[in-house]
C-alpha cells in the first residue's frame, strides 16, 4: 500500500480508502447498494486495516446516519488507535423535514457536525466536505462555518465534493481572499469508463495542488465484471433498476473488451484493472473501494500490486479517452510552442 499526501497538506492518506455507502440498511432511491451489518462492517474494517488502509470515508446521509454508527462502532469494537486512522464525513443532504435541514449553511453545519461527531463516536473529523453545491447559500458562509470548525479542533481538514470547477475555483478564491481553510480535496466521479473530470477539474486540480478522491471508480459496478456484451443485464445492482451513475455503455463495452485479455494474462479480474488503471493517474491521491461481500474488498485490494506497461496503459487511454470540445482542442493546437 502507498501512501500519498492529500492535496497541499502533509497528511498521509493510503491510495485505497475505505467507503462505507454499504454500511447500514435503508430502502428507497440506494437500498440496492446498502445492507451491510455492524458484524459484516467490523470485518471489512478489519481486512481493509491489515491491507493498510489508513482513510475511511462515510457521509451523514449515508443509511440516515446509519453509515457513521457503525463505522464509528467498528472503530471501537476493533479497538484501532483512533489517531492510526483518517477519518472523513460530509454534510450538505436532507436531514430532517425542517426548512432548514439541508444545504450548506452556517446553522445546518453547525447542526450536523455534532451529530456526526456523536455517531462516529470520536471528538473530531480529520477531513469535513461539502457534499455538493448549495445554490441558496453565500460561499463566504459556508467558508466561515468550516473556518470556525478548524479552529474548534472538531474538524483538521476541509475538502469539496460534486462540484464544477468554476465552483471550486470561486470557493478557493473566496478562502484567500478572507484569510480562511481552504478545499485540500475534492472528492469526485471517475473511472476509465467515465473520464469528464479531465475537461475541466484534472486541470484545476493540478494547478491549485488539491487531492482527488475518487468515487465508484467502477462505474457503479459496471466494471465490475458482470456485464458484457452478452450479458447486459448483468446481476449486479444494475440489473435492479439501479442505473447510476450514467454510463457510455457502448463505449464501457470496448473497454472491457481491452481489459478482459489484460485481465487474463496479469491472472486478474476487469474490475481489479479498471481500479489499478486509476491509481497510475497521477491526480488521484486515493480510490474509494466500497465493498458488500469479503470477496469484493479482496479482489479490490489487489489493484495496488497490478503494473501495466507503457504500452498496455497507451491501448487504455487510446480506447476510453474524451473526443475533443472546444476549447481544449483550440488550447492544444495553440499551446504547443509553450511546452516545457
Amino acid at each position: 500500500m502507498k501512501y500519498n499526501l492529500l492535496g497541499r497538506t502533509g497528511l498521509k492518506v493510503s491510495e485505497l480508502c475505505l467507503g462505507t455507502m454499504t454500511f447500514g440498511s435503508v430502502g428507497g432511491r440506494f437500498a440496492a447498494i446498502n445492507g451491510v451489518d455492524q458484524a459484516g462492517a467490523d470485518a471489512l474494517l478489519k481486512r481493509a486495516v491489515e491491507a493498510g488502509v489508513n482513510f475511511i470515508d462515510t457521509a451523514n446521509i449515508y443509511t440516515e446516519g446509519q453509515s457513521e454508527e457503525i463505522t464509528g462502532q467498528a472503530i471501537h469494537n476493533l479497538g484501532l488507535r483512533r489517531d492510526s486512522l483518517i477519518l472523513a464525513t460530509k454534510v450538505r443532504g436532507k436531514m430532517g423535514d425542517g426548512p432548514n435541514d439541508a444545504g450548506l449553511t452556517r446553522q445546518h453545519i453547525m447542526a450536523q457536525v455534532e451529530g456526526s461527531l456523536k455517531r462516529l463516536k470520536t471528538d473530531y473529523i480529520d477531513l469535513y466536505q461539502t457534499h455538493s453545491y448549495d445554490p441558496l447559500t453565500p460561499f463566504e458562509e459556508t467558508l466561515r462555518a468550516l473556518d470556525d470548525l478548524v479552529r474548534q479542533g472538531k474538524v483538521r481538514y476541509i475538502g469539496a465534493s460534486n462540484v464544477a470547477a468554476w465552483q471550486l475555483m470561486k470557493a478557493l478564491g473566496v478562502s484567500e481572499r478572507q484569510h480562511l481553510e481552504r478545499y485540500q480535496s475534492l472528492q469526485a466521479y471517475y473511472t476509465i469508463a467515465g473520464r469528464d473530470l479531465e475537461r475541466e477539474l484534472v486541470p484545476l486540480l493540478q494547478d491549485q495542488q488539491l487531492g482527488l478522491m475518487v468515487w465508484s471508480p467502477l462505474a457503479g459496478g459496471f466494471l465490475s465484471g458482470k456485464y458484457t456484451r452478452e450479458n447486459q443485464q448483468g446481476e449486479g445492482r444494475r440489473s435492479g433498476g439501479f442505473d447510476f451513475p450514467p454510463v457510455n455503455k457502448e463505449l464501457a463495452f470496448d473497454i472491457i473488451d481491452q481489459l478482459k485479455p489484460m485481465a487474463e494474462a496479469k491472472g486478474s479480474t476487469v474490475a481489479t484493472l479498471a481500479l489499478a488503471w486509476l491509481l497510475h493517474q497521477q491526480v488521484v491521491s486515493t480510490v474509494i473501494i466500497g465493498a458488500k461481500k469479503m470477496e469484493q474488498l479482496e479482489d479490490n485490494l489487489k489493484a495496488v500490486d497490478v503494473q501495466f506497461t507503457p504500452e498496455e496503459l497507451k491501448q487504455l487511454d487510446e480506447v476510453s479517452k474524451l473526443n475533443a470540445e472546444y476549447p481544449g482542442w483550440m488550447l492544444a493546437m495553440t499551446g504547443g510552442d509553450r511546452q516545457v
